[in-house]
Parts: C-alpha cells; structure tokens; sequence
C-alpha cells in the first residue's frame, strides 16, 4: 500500500513539474513579446515563411474538399433556377405572341380609321464612361455624341426604364441629367386614371410627384410612365410605381440610374409644329361672328419740297449769343446778259 501511494504521489508530482515550467516559460514569453515586439514579429514571419509550403500542401485538399460542397449547393440552385426561367420563359413566349397580335390589331384599325401614325422611334446603344453624383449635380456621362445621332433633349433608357435626357451632346460624348437630378422635371401620366403630374428631382433615389390633380384618385401601386407633353419624349416610357409616404407623394424608380453601365439614347422623331403667325382672324373678334377689324392706316407726311439756295423756314435765334448771318451769294448777271456787254447802253 506504502509503495503504490508513493508512486501514485511521484506521478502526480512530476506531471506538474512540466505544467509549472511551461507557465513560467509562457510569462517569460509574453513578457519578452511586450518588451521587443520587433523581434517576435520578425521571428512570426520567419516561421510563416518556412511553413508556407506545408500549409499550401495542407490547403490544398481543404479547399478542394470546400469547393465540392459548395458545388453541390450551387448545383441544386441551379437546377431550381433553370427551372424557374424555363417557366418564367415560357410566359414570355405567351406574351409575346399576344403583343403581336394586338400590335397588328391595332395597326389595322388605325388603318381603317385613317389615324395618323405613331412617329418612328430608333435607338442608339451607348456605355456610361463616366459619372459625378454630388449633393447638387446627378449626370452621367456616355460614350456617343453629335456623330452618332445624339441631340440633347432625347431620352436614355435602359432594360427596366427611363434614367434620364440628354442635356449637352458634343462630337464623340454627350452628357446625361438623371432623372433623380434636382434639376430633373418630366411630364408623367399616372395610370389608371391618365392623370397628368411632374416628377421632380430631389437628389434621392425616389423622385417626388407634383402638380397633379387634387381631385386625382391615387393609390400606392399605380403605373406612373411619360405623357409625351412638349413633344420632347415619347409617351409611355416605363417610369416607376406610386409611393405614399409622411411626406407626399414618391416614386420608386424602375431603372437604377446610379449603376447603369448600357443605355439606349431614343431618337423620338416627333418636331414640333411652329405656331403660326398672327392674323386679323384671331380671337375674340373672329370666334365671337364679327368681322375682323380693319388694320390701321398709317399716314404718310409729305415734306414740302426744298429749294436749293433758299434759307430754311426755322427760325433762326437771336440776341448776343446768335450766331453770325450767313452772307448773302452774289447776284449772277442774266443768260442774256454777259459782264462787260456795253451795247445796250450804247443804244440807249
């Protein structure tokens, strides 16, 4: 019994022997690190780059062993995703063939009624090269200009909507103020209801709706596209939806015209139509049955003829400050009558 609790108390004690001096080790170490962090951090990148081998050989299964495992996830993601745009293709198919049916429709009732056709709408694709979004100035800037058929006013739309107009266009360049730009105000028609307001530009991603009707039904959701007022844009570029918030009316864009990288800038061929001159015909006078007012005479004053050698009939001044009289041209002897002839008064 003596000698198996003596061992039992010797293996205990030379167990704490190491623990003991490893501690001590550990503090010396520490102590050591805060008083030449220099010298632990050069010997922490010695030792890095002597074991770098060995953790590259190491990684390399560990990653390759993680990749695979991500793979799988991915690969069923995939799957659900391919079959998700498989259906969401398929829609697409469908309309499509309904939008061209209605298209030719349309475009054979126009021609029974003799409508007058929608103006030819083409396209430029443009990249944007460059941006400056500050507190007062949202633009972006792209890589076609005057050479290419860019002229300000135009619209820039990209896949999901309209962003913004052409404002200055130079040869190979143009610039483009979106139309979250505080500067930015668009003519839109909120549908259903077709009622007319302006989207203003604050410097936020939503742009706020103003001059709208207050009688307007509105409600969050509703469609808001241009109306096509001025002439300047085409009708019906896809806008955003309605948005009620605390402090009026807001639209949460469709397009993100802060990271768009492909445009389109559209060549709306719609002039417009100068007003035409004034006329006699004008209202009130002509709306209201009478006859046109008669337009007004001018008179003309005939200045009395000037004879050439006679003073003028303004009077002139008189008094110390007059200016002297002009003296009188001597008086030129007759046609008849030359200087010298004597031979009348020898008759006489």
């Amino acid at each position: 019994m003596a000698n198996g609790v003596w061992r039992l108390g010797r293996g205990r004690g030379s167990t704490q022997l190491p623990l003991a001096l490893a501690a001590v080790f550990a503090v010396a170490l520490l102590l050591l690190g805060r008083a030449q962090p220099v010298l632990f951090d050069r010997a922490r990148a010695a030792v890095t780059d002597k074991m770098s081998p060995i953790l590259r050989i190491v990684r390399t299964p560990v990653d390759a062993t993680s990749r695979w495992i991500a793979g799988i996830g991915d690969f069923f993601h995939v799957y659900q995703e391919n079959a998700r745009l498989k259906a969401q293709n398929a829609r697409l198919r469908q309309w499509q063939t309904a939008a061209t049916l209605m298209d030719e429709r349309v475009k054979r009732y126009q021609l029974l009624l003799h409508a007058v056709p929608d103006p030819a709408l083409s396209s430029i694709v443009a990249r944007v090269i460059g941006r400056a979004s500050h507190p007062f100035d949202q633009t972006i800037v792209l890589d076609a200009g005057k050479r290419n058929g860019v002229k300000p006013g135009q619209a820039v739309v990209d896949g999901h909507g309209m962003i913004g107009r052409i404002f200055l266009a130079g040869d190979h360049t143009s610039w483009v103020v979106l139309i979250t730009d505080l500067n930015s105000r668009i003519p839109v028609t909120i549908k259903p209801g077709n009622t007319q307001a302006i989207l203003a530009g604050d410097n936020s991603p939503t742009p706020n709706l103003e001059n709208f009707s207050q009688t307007a039904v509105l409600k969050a959701g509703d469609t808001i596209v241009t109306s096509g007022d001025g002439g300047f844009l085409p009708a019906g570029l896809s806008l955003g939806t309605l948005l009620k918030t605390g402090g009026g009316l807001k639209v949460y864009l469709l397009a993100d015209p802060q990271n768009v990288d492909d445009v389109e800038v559209l060549d709306y061929k719609a002039p417009i139509e100068a007003l035409p001159a004034p006329s006699v015909n004008d209202l009130p006078a002509a709306a209201a049955g009478l006859p046109p007012a008669p337009p007004p005479q001018q008179q003309q004053t005939v200045a009395p003829p000037r004879v050439v050698g006679l003073p003028t009939s303004k009077t002139q001044p008189t008094g110390a400050g007059a200016p002297p009289a002009p003296k009188s041209e001597p008086k030129m002897p007759a046609d008849d009558q030359t200087p010298g002839d004597t031979s009348q008064d020898q008759d006489r």
